[in-house]
């Protein structure tokens, strides 16, 4: 019932145009449905000798009509389905990008651009075509049985026993046509992730000669989606067939029994046609009315997994607010978190003064990286509290903190568009001049000056065109672009040459006058010179300090330093 109330729903804003459509397709068929009745006049007037010149021009005129009436109803639907798909779709879209980080992570990229693509476009037969063709279907299908009530009761209820036994096997046929349907959508989803995780690496697959395994994985999934299709497919055949062969039977069993009524006297030969003609006609409604039963449970099957999506919790869309103010204060108190039931932080205690450069340092594991992501609300603390500017984050409105904050991710994400689009990502009001001055603090205006076009020019599919460094302080320029109180930066220094680390250093050293920034660093050569250093160890902070103080207070952070070849004497 949850999958109907959501098919209608989609439906309903668009009611005026699809009843539009719906009463002009029936006033075509309701022409059509006048045919019995003018063949019958036209027998009679055979019988009787009488010309029929004047009753085949109305016959052929009423056929034109109901044509055109048919067409125009039918564009004005497919108009209406076209507008029932954009609508889910743009709602879907939205609420994809709104899903909290924590369930998106246990997603497939590629499934959820399944479900936004091929389910959506499903909707467009279920919601409109069926549900007018449908009602269109069971209306003329109503006045042809009416008429053939008004000939002979008994070829009625001959027709009505042939009919009810249809109908009683589509009721059994419809589910297992909706299941396989979700089968065979859920294995296209399945499909689109494999797909997407292979063009996500493909450097790495073709280095490693997976070509062949991803191709067979591929083509696994692609199987499963064929199977559950041809599943679908026979169902629906079965359907056809069933429809066009109690038509078929009907037709012989009002043939001979109306034959054998005209040779008793209790009926006429121009009933009979007309009878039959009437038969001939309510095929067309019968196989609107099973087509309608078919295509709705291929829709519900499209609506369950929209439905699977709307369930997650999303995070509200507001409008970005002005943090205001220079650097902010960051502070954990006795924070605990975890995925999925594993530890990572546990009772973690760090403050952080405004406008001062703080290292986050450890081994892989530690917890360093989520740190960034409880500061950024993409997760919520499990214990303890987490606050900025003396607010807990869950008292900031979303927007307002993410906009208080810049964040550097590891790989430094470039989205594909020119330089410029890049840059101005969070910050689409920005202009020339501030783009300009964040390349300068981000040492970037050499590259500026070799690139073709400038800021116009195009940095390719997730910046292909670039070098990882040259990715790695766009991200940062684009972050320093926004303005934001809190910098937060995770191994912005992984893919820099020595000279490049060095100016990179240099200019995050100034951005913590005017900026609270914090630096999770494997390199300890990028922060030796923090005014605080914190060293994590299986999600609990050992030891903080200066760079001195902690060679000289803490083994592993000495061990650190000494693999990486820093000076360890202490004069």
């Amino acid at each position: 019932m949850a999958a109907w109330r959501t098919l209608l729903s989609q439906v309903r804003p668009h009611r005026g145009r699809i009843i539009a459509g719906g009463l002009l397709g029936l006033a075509g068929g309701a022409a059509g449905l006048i045919q019995p009745v003018a063949a019958k006049m036209v027998t009679e007037d055979l019988l009787a000798g009488t010309p029929v010149l004047s009753t085949l021009a109305m016959l052929t005129s009423l056929l034109v009509v109901g044509a055109v009436l048919s067409a125009c109803g039918r564009y004005v639907l497919e108009v209406a389905g076209e507008n029932v798909v954009r609508a889910a779709r743009d709602r879907l879209t939205e609420r994809v990008f709104r899903l909290r980080l924590a369930d998106f992570d246990r997603l497939e990229p590629g499934d959820l651009m399944s479900r936004l693509t091929a389910d959506i476009t499903l909707l467009r037969s279920a919601t409109t075509n069926a549900v007018v063709t449908g009602a269109t279907g069971l209306v003329l299908g109503v006045g042809a049985l009416a008429l053939m009530a008004t000939t002979d009761l008994v070829l009625l209820g001959a027709t009505a026993a042939v009919l009810a036994l249809t109908l009683a096997g589509m009721a059994l046929v419809m589910p297992r046509v909706s299941a396989a349907t979700q089968r065979t959508q859920a294995a296209v989803g399945l499909l689109g992730a494999i797909v997407e995780r292979v063009l996500g690496a493909y450097r790495t697959v073709k280095a490693s000669g997976g070509e062949r395994r991803e191709s067979a994985r591929a083509a696994q999934a692609s199987g499963t989606a064929w199977r559950h299709a041809i599943t679908a497919a026979r169902w629906q055949s079965a359907t056809g067939v069933a429809g066009t062969l109690s038509t078929q039977v009907t037709f012989l069993v009002v043939l001979g029994l109306g034959g054998l009524r005209v040779s008793q006297g209790t009926l006429t030969l121009p009933s009979m046609i007309m009878f039959l003609f009437c038969l001939m006609y309510l095929s067309g409604p019968i196989g609107q009315i099973l087509s309608a039963f078919t295509q709705v449970q291929v829709g519900l099957a499209a609506v369950r997994r929209m439905q699977e999506v709307d369930r997650l919790p999303a995070e509200p869309l507001e409008a970005p607010g002005d943090p205001g103010g220079d650097g902010a204060s960051v502070r954990f108190r006795g924070v605990r978190f975890g995925y999925g039931g594993a530890v990572v932080l546990e009772n973690v205690d760090i403050s952080v003064a405004p406008r001062t450069m703080t290292a986050v340092v450890g081994p892989s594991g530690a917890g360093k990286s989520t740190l960034f992501g409880l500061l950024e609300r993409f997760y919520d603390v499990e214990d303890g509290a987490v606050e900025v500017a003396g607010r807990d984050v869950r008292d900031w409105p979303l927007a307002e903190l993410r906009a208080a904050i810049g964040y550097v991710e590891q790989d430094a994400p470039i989205l594909a568009g020119t330089l410029r689009d890049n840059l101005r990502y969070a910050a689409p009001d920005a202009t020339d001049e501030q783009i300009h001055e964040v390349l300068a603090r981000a040492r970037l205006t050499p590259l500026l000056d070799q690139l073709p076009q400038g800021l116009d020019t195009p940095v390719g599919h997730r910046g292909t065109t670039l070098s990882g460094g040259q990715r790695q302080r766009i991200a940062v320029a684009r972050a320093l672009l926004r303005r934001p109180r809190l910098l937060l930066l995770d191994e912005i220094t992984s893919q820099l040459d020595a000279a490049s680390e060095q100016a990179l250093r240099q200019a995050v050293e100034e951005i913590a006058a005017t900026t609270t920034v914090i630096v999770i660093a494997h390199r300890l050569s990028t922060v030796v010179n923090a005014d605080t250093i914190i060293v994590l160890e299986e999600g609990r902070v050992r030891a903080a300090g200066t760079h001195r103080e902690l060679l000289m207070a803490d083994d592993l952070y000495r061990d650190l330093a000494a693999g990486q070849l820093l000076p360890t004497a202490i004069s």
